[in-house]
């Protein structure tokens, strides 16, 4: 049976039992495809690939020779981040290989992001028998499984770009460093350590932010509805394009850093 809550947070299901505000950390379970479980939380991200696949034929499609205001807008915009990419990484013929990556990770984390402030995302669902609400649709950053799905992508491309650019032998001489003493050493160590501690960094610091956030407007909208919720979800807005350009961006300069040789 679907139903609507009044409930406007995305990452935590708010019911207005005596029981108080009931919070879920993990994103519910909607169904099963071939054996597998589909959450609400990869359902929404499956609406966000749609949205951007829509919208980029639709702009592809309307692109003219002589472009009107839209299209010279969306044009500076990119220019200036190619631009910006191919000044950080010194050469316009890689900025022409990751600048589709860097645009990518932003658009799909901030559209992401976006859509958990729209009506419905987290108010619509259906009642399980235990009488617990599940929502259709929840904010996709909230469950760490996507970040961490997305810290794995980008970690898989900065080693893989790393080894590429300078060589196996090279790049591994960044970690495991035997000639330059028992402090070259030593360094190597931390440095390989801080390598492998941004999977944990990645997913766990875009989560965190938005989960936070959702859990905070939730509960400002049980203890004080209508009015007082409207700027912490301006402020929330903010904080998500915030961390989207955050990620995109460490993205790029850990790539930056993967390419550079060992000194």
């Amino acid at each position: 049976m679907i139903a609507t809550t009044t409930a406007t947070s995305t990452a935590t299901t708010a019911t207005a039992h005596t029981s108080g505000i009931h919070i879920s950390l993990v994103a519910e379970r909607i169904g099963d495809f071939l054996g597998l479980p589909i959450t609400n939380t990869l359902l929404m991200s499956w609406v966000v690939v749609a949205l951007l696949t829509i919208l980029g034929v639709h702009i592809g499609r309307g692109a003219k020779l002589v472009p009107n205001r839209v299209q010279t807008l969306f044009e500076m915009g990119f220019e200036y981040i190619y631009d910006y990419i191919a000044e950080t990484l010194e050469s316009r013929d890689m900025a022409r290989t990751f600048f589709p990556l860097v645009v990518t990770i932003f658009l799909f984390i901030f559209t992401g992001n976006l859509l958990e402030f729209i009506p419905g995302v987290g108010s619509i669902g259906f009642f399980e028998p235990s009488g617990a609400f599940t929502p259709l649709l929840r904010s996709m950053n909230t469950d760490l499984n996507m970040t961490l799905a997305l810290s794995i992508i980008a970690f898989g491309v900065i080693e893989i770009t790393g080894i590429l650019a300078i060589g196996v032998w090279k790049y591994a001489g960044k970690f495991i460093n035997v000639r330059s003493g028992v402090l070259g050493f030593f360094i190597g160590i931390i440095d390989l350590v801080s390598e492998l501690a941004r999977l944990m960094s990645f997913s766990f610091r875009l989560f965190g932010n938005i989960f936070a956030g959702e859990v905070l407007i939730t509960v400002i909208i049980f203890f004080v509805p209508y009015i007082a919720p409207v700027p912490l979800m301006l402020f929330e807005l903010f904080v998500s394009f915030i961390q989207a350009v955050i990620f995109a961006l460490l993205t790029l300069f850990f790539i930056k850093l993967a390419i550079a040789e060992p000194h």
